[in-house]
């Protein structure tokens, strides 16, 4: 499990033959037995291969950690706020109006099902596997934005894989710098709770 080529097999399944694979039309229920296999797994060498303890670090920099994030927050809210009253008007925060509690209630399970799986899955399994693979820190950090946008292939869409792209690098930086799931679980949920928001849950499968 711990040898070069092991690894090399075991990325190319996981982020490249799997994503790519949810991309054409088989038994959705198929899809999800792959999905809850695949995540044991990577549960299994996260807990008892790499001996990771997926708890909250002590040491966190809050202080520093909102400052950043809440600056990176503002350029995303403006940019994606004109880019829906430009592009689709009508979505422009109808979820919140007209729904408002499915807006709350699926805000909760988008940030405790969907984020923090995606973050144990490409940041907290993906560095501590991987990075050392690599000589080139930026190269590993592109690598992993791409891959993460590989895995949102099967939405069809392109604004969604320029989103996924700069998200997912957003997050690679930032755990790179903090080494928290949590911390970058935070930040996930944010910018995409604020898509949902905004209005563009639909092209990233949210429901309206």
């Amino acid at each position: 499990m711990q040898t070069t080529n092991y690894k090399l097999t075991e990325l190319f399944i996981f982020f490249i033959l799997i994503p790519i694979s949810f991309c054409f039309k088989y038994s959705p229920i198929l899809k999800l037995i792959i999905g809850l296999l695949g995540f044991a797994y990577i549960l299994y060498v996260i807990l008892k291969v790499e001996k990771i303890q997926l708890t909250i670090r002590k040491d966190i920099n809050w202080k520093n950690f909102w400052k950043t994030t809440l600056l990176k927050f503002l350029v995303i809210a403006v940019f994606t706020a004109v880019f829906v009253w430009f592009t689709d008007k009508e979505s422009f925060f109808t979820v919140v109006v007209n729904k408002p509690f499915m807006w709350m209630l699926f805000l909760l399970i988008y940030a405790f099902l969907s984020v923090y799986p995606q973050e144990v899955l490409f940041r907290t399994f993906f560095f501590k596997r991987y990075e050392n693979l690599f000589k080139n820190e930026k190269l590993f950090l592109f690598i992993n934005a791409v891959l993460f946008s590989v895995a949102h292939l099967f939405f069809r869409n392109t604004i969604v894989i320029i989103i996924t792209f700069i998200g997912g690098l957003l997050f690679a930086i930032t755990y790179k710098k903090t080494k928290s799931t949590f911390l970058v679980s935070i930040e996930h949920a944010i910018y995409g709770c604020w898509l949902f928001t905004v209005g563009m849950g639909n092209m990233l499968g949210f429901p309206s």
